[in-house]
Parts: structure tokens; sequence; C-alpha cells
């Protein structure tokens, strides 16, 4: 076993010299969002990775992210399009103004308008909101073409639900258009219900592999995560989050959801900060007034 002196030995390197720092620097840095690496997280990444580099065809392979809300899944695609910023592949795909991974949000409705004025938003055209459908999708996607755009990313595809039958139908057919016209696979992140827009078209089922997020459970990966948490955030004290009944007392509060944990640790840490505790207690939980999804739902 090594010895180590070095101060503050839960936490990562990089993070030890911020535990001497100012309260108000320390809860800002808890409250920063952050990348949390996980088995999972990095599975999807790598699919999305491969199907960076697979060659134009004319029915390009899709990838359907999909989980609970705010289990992950929109930290993931801009994790991945954050590693692959415009002008970073220009070197080898001849092009100034490259832009290899498009991400876009998918309107409150499946409004085609909309979409294409979302995705020269995105590309930074000017926006010309009394364009006809025609001519905004004309434009997108000759600056889709004239940008190089790669692989195309459409977060919160659920939101084809909220339309009529006709609407859904329309915006379907419009996604399998796209993938034909652009040959670049189309990246869709969504809920459950994304997975039931989806399926309900026969040959976008085929082109869209699923890629589920489900919620966490106890286990191994579980307590990883716990302990990778715990060692970014700057408290002087040892928190012990993996320990059984601490963990599973966070994973219970949660329901198993990424982003409810993330929560409930940066408000009990924030607390710890403030309070002088300088660690995260199991009845923290219950005193920093944390409310699960469940109760947040009946609420509204």
């Amino acid at each position: 076993m090594v010895v180590t002196d070095a101060p503050y030995p839960h936490l990562f390197p990089q993070v030890r010299p911020l535990a001497d720092a100012a309260a108000e620097l320390r809860i800002r840095r808890i409250r920063t969002d952050r990348w949390i690496g996980y088995a999972r997280a990095e599975a999807a990444l790598a699919a999305m990775e491969d199907l960076l580099t697979f060659p134009k065809r004319t029915r390009m392979p899709n990838l359907l992210l999909v989980g609970p809300s705010n289990n992950g899944k929109t930290m993931i695609v801009e994790k991945f399009r954050r590693s692959h910023l415009p002008g970073s592949g220009m070197d080898r795909y001849d092009s100034a103004v490259a832009v290899p991974v498009l991400k876009v949000q998918m309107p409150p409705a499946p409004d085609e308008k909309r979409f294409f004025a979302a995705v020269l938003e995105a590309l930074g055209a000017p926006d010309r909101s009394n364009d006809r459908l025609a001519a905004k999708q004309d434009m997108a996607m000759r600056m889709l073409r004239a940008t190089n755009v790669r692989m195309l990313v459409i977060d919160e595809v659920h939101n084809i639900l909220s339309g009529s039958r006709d609407q859904q139908r329309r915006f379907l057919n419009l996604l399998r258009w796209l993938g034909n016209e652009l040959q670049i696979p189309l990246i869709a992140v969504g809920t459950a219900e994304a997975l039931r827009a989806i399926q309900s078209d026969d040959q976008l089922a085929n082109r869209f592999t699923p890629f589920s997020l489900p919620p966490w459970t106890a286990g191994s990966e579980y307590l990883r995560l716990l302990n990778t948490l715990e060692a970014m955030l700057p408290l002087r004290e040892p928190s012990r989050l993996e320990e059984p009944a601490f963990a599973q007392k966070l994973l219970t509060a949660a329901e198993g959801i990424l982003g409810e944990v993330v929560s409930i640790v940066t408000m009990a840490a924030v607390e710890a900060v403030t309070s002088g505790a300088e660690r995260i207690r199991i009845e923290d939980i219950d005193s920093i007034g944390f409310m699960p999804p469940t109760e947040r739902r009946r609420a509204g």
C-alpha cells in the first residue's frame, strides 16, 4: 500500500486545492455541471463514435438514446458534441466550416417549420421567421451540406407525440427523408415515449437501434458512481457515500434517476460547506428539502 501525506486523499488530485478555498468558491464549484463517467455512458459515446465514422450509404444506421427524464441522456450527447466541435475535423474533411456533430432540440410539437428554424439557428443562420416551410427547408438542407454535418442529434424526440396523428406521421416521414437525403446518421434522444413514437413507423423502427439508459439499481457500478461524485466535491472530510445504508437511502430518494442523485448530493454538499460540517451525513438527505420526482409530479 502506498502511503501518502497529501491532504484530502478522498478527493481527486485536481480538486484537493479547492478544498482550502473560500466557501463561496467551493459552493460555486459544487453547483457547476460536471461530467461523471460510467460504463453505460461510455458505451453510448462509443456507439455514437462508431456511427460518426460510418461511410455514406442509402440507408444509414441511426441510434435512439432512450431513458427516463433527467437520467443523463442530454449530458451524454452534449459531451459527444463537445468532443467534435466545429472545425475540429477540417484537416481530415477539408472544410474550413466543418460542423461534425449538430445538436438541435425538437420543438414542443412536431412542427417542420420550427424544426428547420432550430437547425438554422444551431448553424448560426439569420432568423427569417416569415419564410415559408419550403424556403426554410431548402436553406437548412443547403447549410447542412455546406457545413459538412456528419451527424444530426435531435434531443427531446418524444415531443413528436404532442402533435396530432397527422402531424406525427408527417414528422416521422421527415426524419426518414432527412436520413435518405443527407446520408448521415441521426441520433434521436428521448424518454420511453420517443421509443413508442419511432416504433410506430415500421421503416424508422428498422433504422433506429435503441440504446437504453434505465434507472439505476444498487450494485458495484452505482457505488463507483458515488465514489466518483464524492471525489469531485471540495469537502474537507470524507462523506463515504458508498456505505450501504447511505447509498441505498440516496438511491431510494432519487428513485434511481442519475440527475436526482446528483441534485441530492449537490444540495447536501452545499449544506455541508455552509454549516461547517464539511461532509455529507445520511440525515442530511431528509433535512435539505429535496422532493423526490414522484412527489413533484403530484404537486404539479
